[in-house]
């Protein structure tokens, strides 16, 4: 090879390798744009607007129906029966279906040479054209695959109930966020307007005291003790202010409202406290068998159990069937088309030594996912048990954060008669009623956790917010059916959630 041929074929292996080489691009900035307004517009996409103040059951139902994570879920289920409805495929006899032209550039010949003797004993000769059309129609099925397959897709069947039982948590946990946010923001709906007047009443009084002591009217110490005691009550104002302007925008992305929406919710003054109607024992029991975690273990429990079964059949020979069709253009051939079939025994002897191995494996599995479920069944009856002491508590501080605000409101009450009468001034006219708010905020957050904690009771049992089949799927129909659920805990009937494998 000359000098010029090396360089030529350097040159050409360098420009094969140069285009194998893979580079990525970044993303521009109009594309990112792009997306976002696409996702701006999807993510609030077909909403029912809303009407009127929002309730609590109401704000349950958009979250349900609207919030992106429960979303998701709906889709890894749908996802998940996609992958049920490809498994089942994999019963199926394996089928192969080729077709194409051969060609050769000299003849297919061959001669004969005898045994015996050494010598040629046929002249060369050819049995086959040098271009010729084949099409091939195979059929193999395995009965061994195909038991293993059937339990694999069942397999495959668990894993999509297992992804309904964490569709179940994530609204379990959805209802409960929903729930504790509302009522934070039921106490900012009622609170923030006084905070506000409050506030702008503590200014007006720091103005007016900057301004005699810039005139020099009055003791000098003692108008610096009043505007520090304003300037402290203007910082418990804004704390106060800064735990509670937070809520409506946590509630508004829990139901998927659009970020600075006018949300009005639905308040009263009616401070109902729930009453636990079950008895504890009933409780315990429910919870073992309804929590979707504990349901999850169980579906995990049979799979185990399956690769159990999966690993007994590999040591089993498989019994293998075949059938075929066939077509050569091959002119020599006296049949050009042709059907063959055939039976056969087929055994992996090697799985006869790893076998053992792997049914121990298996087995060893089933055993993990026990002793995890009993693990998770002792952490579920604390979880209840915890709930139902918050629950208690959140009662007592609720009773006692009740009977503060109505005697802080007394006292304001007074102190307002006696500023009117001139013989208070108007710092502890502004003290007292910075107290009665601030035991307010604490009645209404204590009561917020009132509710939290009822509610959270009953999600640690398992039980499932909303019925099986709900009449439409409207908002408003949704919300009834979560508020025809908690009256029903509330007066004790626990409606057990049925199954999917039951409902199938």
């Amino acid at each position: 090879m000359n000098r010029n041929q090396k360089l030529f074929g350097a040159s050409l292996l360098a420009l094969a390798i140069s285009g194998c080489a893979v580079t990525s691009q970044p993303i521009d900035r109009s594309t990112s744009e792009q997306r976002a307004k696409s996702d701006l517009s999807s993510m609030f996409k077909d909403q029912e607007p809303l009407s009127g103040p929002l309730t609590l059951h109401d704000a349950m139902a958009r979250a349900v129906k609207y919030n992106l994570e429960g979303r998701l879920k709906v889709m890894e289920e749908a996802m998940a029966q996609r992958q049920v409805d490809l498994a089942t495929f994999d019963m199926l006899p394996r089928m192969a279906l080729s077709a194409g032209y051969a060609g050769r550039d000299n003849v297919s010949g061959s001669s004969s040479e005898s045994v015996k003797t050494g010598t040629q004993s046929l002249e060369p000769s050819t049995s086959q054209d040098r271009n010729r059309r084949v099409a091939d129609l195979t059929m193999v099925w395995n009965v061994l695959d195909f038991g293993v397959a059937y339990v694999s897709a069942k397999q495959q069947g668990d894993q999509r109930l297992i992804v309904q039982e964490r569709r179940r948590k994530v609204v379990h946990t959805i209802i409960q966020d929903v729930r504790s946010a509302y009522w934070r923001a039921v106490a900012a709906e009622r609170l923030l307007k006084q905070i506000d007047n409050l506030m702008v009443r503590v200014d007006q009084a720091r103005d007016n005291s900057q301004h005699l002591s810039e005139q020099r009217i009055g003791d000098p110490i003692q108008a610096l003790s009043y505007q520090r005691a304003l300037i402290e009550a203007t910082r418990q104002l804004e704390d106060q202010r800064r735990a509670l302007s937070l809520a409506k925008t946590e509630l508004a992305a829990l139901i998927n409202l659009p970020m600075g929406s006018d949300l009005t919710l639905a308040t009263s003054d009616d401070y109902r406290v729930p009453t636990l109607k079950v008895d504890m024992a009933l409780l315990e029991q429910e919870a073992l068998a309804n929590r979707p975690e504990l349901r999850e273990q169980d579906y995990q429990a049979r799979i185990s159990a399956a690769e159990t079964r999966k690993a007994m059949l590999r040591l089993l020979p498989g019994l293998e069937f075949s059938a075929g069709g066939h077509y050569d253009s091959n002119s020599f051939l006296v049949n050009q088309s042709w059907a063959d079939y055939g039976v056969k025994v087929t055994w992996n002897l090697f799985n006869v030594l790893s076998g053992p191995a792997a049914i121990d494996v298996a087995k060893a599995g089933e055993q993990v996912v026990q002793v995890r479920r009993q693990a998770m069944s002792m952490a579920i009856l604390a979880q209840l048990y915890v709930a139902n002491a918050n629950f208690n508590e959140a009662q007592r501080q609720f009773h006692t954060s009740q009977e503060l605000s109505g005697l802080d409101s007394q006292i304001a009450e007074q102190l307002r008669n006696r500023y009117k009468a001139q013989s208070i001034g108007e710092l502890e006219l502004i003290q007292g009623e910075l107290n009665a708010l601030q035991a307010d905020l604490r009645r209404d957050l204590a009561y917020a956790e009132l509710r939290n904690s009822y509610g959270q009771l009953f999600a640690s049992i398992g039980l499932d917010p909303l019925p099986d089949q709900v009449s439409s799927t409207n908002v408003q129909a949704i919300a009834n059916a979560l508020a025809s659920r908690e009256a029903d805990w509330e007066a004790g009937k626990l409606v057990m959630p049925v199954s999917h494998a039951e409902k199938n």
